[in-house]
């Protein structure tokens, strides 16, 4: 909050916007939305995000796609909903989304699950704020712009400091620009993770495979989803992706991998259970085999980095 008396210190809301659309649009993606939250003076930042998606998109001649949220409740929930999934048919495919929260985002998903829309094939989206509660809570992980948060901490208390070792400087500080800060980057994960794809086997093949690769599914089960041949499947994938329907289950099971040994939280026992691997020795040779590093050296790589 903003008041006369005290200094300005918040995201840079531009540059969010234009990392997330960047995202995108070097998926190869050039049909973008943006699903923000009706004008409130009570949440300028959100506004600030819409009207920095409109410039962007706006400078790179690209059509934009806009639907703005209401406040949502028990009452009006089913109704936001039903409203949400006919724009979302409406978009062309593919799209790419930009939601101004990842709670917005989350929305997006579930009517997507609801009417049948592939996230990423068909419609990929990408929230705001990276907030861990709400990338569990989606059934497919949600790509994210991170805040600079740390940053925006350290400048206010910088500013908070000055101003009470020399009280004088306080006015001459309100007569400065505010301070915005750029974000730190953006986390990919399944929800933007579009490739571009001419055949329908292999688009619904590689949704089933992103959805269950790490439940332990064989080729057999994407087969059984699919309901054609191994060797015809198999033909489409390498004409499609280069490689075959067992190496992409295999590259799906070793990507989430990595991304949970980021968090050192995470056990690596527990890194093997949710990637989908038979045992723990098992992850240990794929990752030898495939990097070069054990799990736990992996990690500690990582760390560094």
């Amino acid at each position: 909050m903003r008041c006369l008396w005290h200094a300005y210190v918040a995201t840079d809301n531009q540059d969010l916007l234009k990392r997330a659309f960047n995202h995108l649009k070097d998926k190869g993606i050039e049909n973008f939305a943006f699903y923000g939250l009706a004008n409130n003076c009570d949440k300028p930042w959100a506004n600030e995000r819409e009207l920095a998606f409109k410039q962007v998109v706006d400078k790179l001649g690209y059509k934009k796609n806009i639907i703005q949220g209401i406040e949502s409740s028990v009452i009006n929930w089913q109704y936001d909903m039903n409203r949400l999934a006919d724009w979302l048919q409406s978009l062309p495919v593919p799209t790419g989304i930009i939601a101004v929260t990842d709670s917005r985002a989350r929305h997006l998903i579930q009517a997507c699950e609801q009417n049948n829309i592939l996230v990423p094939e068909q419609i990929a989206i990408v929230g705001i704020d990276n907030e861990e509660v709400v990338r569990f809570l989606t059934k497919i992980p949600l790509s994210s712009v991170e805040q600079g948060c740390l940053e925006m901490g350290y400048q206010a208390a910088k500013l908070m400091h000055e101003s009470l070792l020399q009280p004088e400087l306080l006015k001459k500080r309100l007569s400065l620009p505010r301070i915005v800060v750029p974000a730190n980057k953006v986390h990919e994960r399944q929800s933007s993770e579009y490739v571009s794809l001419n055949d329908p086997f292999v688009i619904q093949a590689m949704h089933f495979i992103k959805r269950n690769a790490c439940t332990g599914i064989k080729v057999e089960q994407v087969l059984d989803h699919i309901g054609i041949s191994r060797s015809n499947l198999d033909a489409r994938f390498r004409e499609e992706r280069g490689h075959s329907i067992h190496h992409e289950i295999h590259q799906v099971k070793l990507k989430y991998a990595c991304e949970l040994l980021c968090d050192n939280n995470i056990p690596i026992q527990c890194v093997a259970d949710r990637s989908g691997y038979p045992s723990l020795q098992y992850m240990y040779s794929v990752f030898k085999k495939d990097l070069g590093y054990t799990p736990k050296e992996f990690r500690v790589k990582e760390s560094c980095c």
